[in-house]
This record gives C-alpha cells, structure tokens and sequence, in this order.
C-alpha cells in the first residue's frame, strides 16, 4: 500500500524491524454491534437456563398423588377407626357367610341323589317288557325277517322273543325288498298287543309300529339294521 492511501498517521509500528517484516498493523475499527452480540447471547442463555431451574424445582415442590396401594391402605385404616357398630355389621356378615357356606354341602347329596332315578331308569324298561309279555299271546305265529340288517341277526331277534317265553318264532331272510329303511314290526288285527311286546324285546319303537294284511304269520319283524335287544 502507497503512503497517499494509507489514513493512519505513521507510529512505531511502521518501523521495520531487523528481518524486514513489519512490527505490528493496523486493524480496521470494529462494528458497533459485533461488540454487543456477545453479550446479549450471554444473557440470553443465562435466561434460560434460570426459567428451566424454576420450572423444575416448582414440578418438584408439587404433592404427589399417592399410589392405589396407598389410597387402599388409608381407606382401610378409616374403617379400622370406624365405630364398634360396624363391627358389630362385619360379624353379622361373617356369621351370615359362615351360615351360607355351611350349607353347601348339603347341595351333594343331591348329585348322589340324581343319580339314583337313572337307576331305576335303567329298570323301567325290562319292567315295561314283562308287562307287555303278560299281555302278548306268546303262542302267536312270529317272523322275524332279515332284509338288509347284519349276517345272523334275524336269528339273534328270534332267540331274544324265544328267551322271554315266546313259542312259535321263525327266523328268515325277507324274500325280496321291502322298501324299509328302519326295523319295523307289522302284525294282523287283533295282535296289537303282541305286537307291542315283540317290539320292545327287540327294540323297535312304537312308531315303526304298524297294522297290517299280513299272508303268513301273526307278526313280522323286517330287520334292515342291528337289533337293540331288550336284556
């Protein structure tokens, strides 16, 4: 830089010193505000840092809401220092519970007791079946005919009516097809109750039971499915 455009008056660090550099420069004036923003931003954090402490310590200074355990427990320690009048309540209570429990054992006897008419269920039936036999003519003509049941099973029918007294049963295969798809038990007018008899020995319901013109026998059983046979 020439001397014409240098504005600083000459000093002593214009001298050069013994290397030839210059001692010392001249720096330009700094701004007004690159000397204040400093300090402002000093400020500026310090502040904030002071509102984050009062905020914390006043969340600190809050009561806080006791636990439900401990809300339990002081409720329970109320009832503790209530009057002997509750007390006297809870014993009633206690009593009245003690009574209640007592008396569910007595709902056991009923489960033996419901046992007991599945028994005489289990009985019904041969009794049902030896008063139908009383009412049969056991010397009635009866078929018992396989058509489409299981191998021998006609026979096992003929030997179950045999077994409760009956005399004239003949056990065959049915000559061809009758159409039926169940056990049924047809009969002529004026056997219906032998009918009945014969239908519960072999297990034939009382619907599959029938009426009908029969050309040989008094009563015929058509066998398409496996006997449930009356012991």
């Amino acid at each position: 830089m020439s001397k014409s455009h240098y504005s600083y008056p000459p000093d002593e660090f214009d001298v050069r010193g013994p290397e030839g550099t210059p001692v010392g420069v001249h720096r330009e004036p700094r701004s007004g505000w690159s000397s204040v923003w400093p300090f402002l931003l000093v400020i500026v954090i310090c502040g904030g840092v002071a509102v984050g402490a009062v905020t914390f310590l006043s969340r600190d200074g809050e009561p806080s809401t006791p636990p439900a355990a401990e809300q339990s427990g002081g409720a329970a320690a109320g009832d503790e220092g209530s009057g002997s009048g509750d007390e006297a309540t809870d014993g009633a209570t206690d009593e009245g519970a003690s009574d209640e429990t007592s008396e569910e054992p007595a709902d056991e006897p009923s489960e033996e007791s419901s046992e007991e008419p599945s028994d005489d269920a289990s009985e019904e039936p041969s009794q049902d079946v030896a008063a139908l036999v009383d009412a049969a003519d056991t010397s009635a003509y009866v078929r018992v005919l396989n058509d489409g049941g299981p191998s021998g099973e006609a026979g096992r029918g003929a030997e179950a009516l045999e077994a409760q007294g009956f005399t004239t049963v003949q056990a065959d295969n049915y000559p061809d097809d009758s159409g039926q798809t169940a056990n049924v038990v047809w009969y002529v007018a004026g056997r219906e109750d032998t009918a009945a008899a014969v239908a519960a020995i072999l297990g034939v319901p009382a619907e599959e039971t029938s009426e009908q013109a029969l050309g040989d026998g008094d009563v015929i059983v058509v066998v398409n499915e496996e006997l449930a046979v009356a012991e």
